[in-house]
């Protein structure tokens, strides 16, 4: 009877149990998410969307984690939003570790964690973490992307006709004149090992926007500044800014019976845009990156540093393992393709070091001496363009 009772009473509550959680039973659940924070918008086949399928792969790979993303953070699209306030929101929505996603964010996020000890950030690009500014919380990461553009610069040599490349740049940084220097060694290292040419006699003009992408009023307007390079006689011209100008205009001209091309930047997908006169697109792979600090956080392992994650030279493009890479174009000849393969067989194995002197700055200061090769803090804070580039270094 006593029995009978007991379970009469745990029915009732089992009843009761439903009806309070909307009739269905209860589940535990081990969601965890994570904020990630664009500059641009998530879908610009730029930067941004790469970091944005970064998440998309983290989430893949990790079962019950959870992006929340937040886009077009910049001055033109969210007048008055302040990263401040993204972060608020993210962390009110349950985000434990937020990755922002832009150089320009790197002061706001020092002040931000700050302000919120217990959140984790990791700073995609920047290296306050190394250098002791920022706070505990904050920890720097990087793709080596100076690897991808030397082998963009190296399908820039193989193909043009002209002898002259030109490079469309965002703003004037250390990050961004070492990946347009890397741009230039790539192509000087090919003219001469597979065109046979003396590398001197390459023009590598570099123009600047005044920004990662077009803001009008503000910045130059990218695709002028295409139109530009390319009226001044480049044939090819490579992306440095974060959207997809160099190949749309590239593209328009030679529908117009032009013989030029272009190599676009940041994400994978970008010569889909216009793949016969695409020569390629060295790409930031951020999936792998995204699923390691997620992991190490969620198990306690994550601590304060500073990366700079190189490819993986076994297989740039393994989207598992590599953190750049470097996907080739439809306009690339079957020799093309053989030379860019031992140009980057070279690259893997040492034969052929970037940043390997001797090599002098713009104005003529010497870099490194005969037979050096510049240190990681020499080419990270790369206070100039290389001798030989026409450009401003600041």
């Amino acid at each position: 009877m006593v029995r009978k009772l007991l379970l009469a009473v745990f029915a009732l509550v089992m009843v009761l149990a439903l009806v309070l959680t909307g009739c269905k039973p209860t589940t535990t659940t081990d969601e965890f998410k994570f904020g990630v924070i664009l500059v641009g918008p998530y879908n610009d086949h730029g930067w941004s969307q790469a970091h944005y399928e970064g998440g998309q792969y983290a989430e893949e790979k990790m079962p019950g984690v959870t992006m929340i993303s937040f886009d077009k953070l910049n001055s033109a699209d969210r007048k008055g939003t302040t990263l401040e306030q993204v972060v608020e929101d993210m962390v009110v929505q349950g985000a434990k570790i937020i990755f922002t996603t832009s150089e320009d964010f790197q002061t706001d996020t020092d002040a931000v964690a700050a302000k919120y000890p217990d959140i984790q950030f990791v700073m995609i690009s920047g290296d306050h973490a190394k250098t002791g500014v920022a706070p505990a919380n904050v920890t720097n990461v990087m793709g080596r992307m100076e690897y991808a553009k030397a082998i963009a610069g190296c399908a820039a040599a193989l193909r043009t006709e002209t002898k002259s490349i030109a490079y469309l740049g965002p703003l004037i940084n250390s990050e961004t004149r070492r990946l347009t220097a890397a741009t230039y060694l790539g192509a000087r290292d090919c003219y001469e090992m597979y065109r046979g040419g003396d590398p001197d006699e390459l023009k590598f003009t570099v123009n600047w926007i005044g920004f990662w992408f077009n803001i009008p009023g503000v910045t130059l307007d990218p695709t002028q500044v295409a139109n530009d390079l390319f009226n001044q006689g480049a044939d090819v011209v490579l992306s440095g800014i974060d959207t997809t100008e160099a190949i749309v205009v590239a593209g328009q001209r030679a529908d117009k019976g032009e013989q030029v091309w272009a190599i676009p930047y940041d994400y994978v997908g970008a010569c889909d845009l216009k793949p016969e006169i695409c020569l390629g697109t060295p790409y930031f792979n951020w999936g792998p990156t995204y699923v390691k600090y997620l992991t190490a956080f969620k198990e306690g392992t994550l601590k304060q540093g500073f990366e700079w994650s190189a490819p993986d030279w076994n297989d740039i493009n393994n989207r598992d393992t590599s953190a750049v890479g470097f996907v080739m174009g439809d306009a690339l000849s079957e020799e093309d393709r053989a030379n860019l393969n031992d140009y980057i067989a070279k690259l893997a194995s040492g034969e052929v070091k970037l940043f390997s002197g001797p090599l002098n700055l713009q104005d003529g200061t010497e870099l490194v001496g005969e037979g050096v090769v510049a240190t990681d803090d020499q080419v990270w804070n790369l206070p100039q363009l290389l001798e030989g580039m026409t450009g401003a270094s600041e």
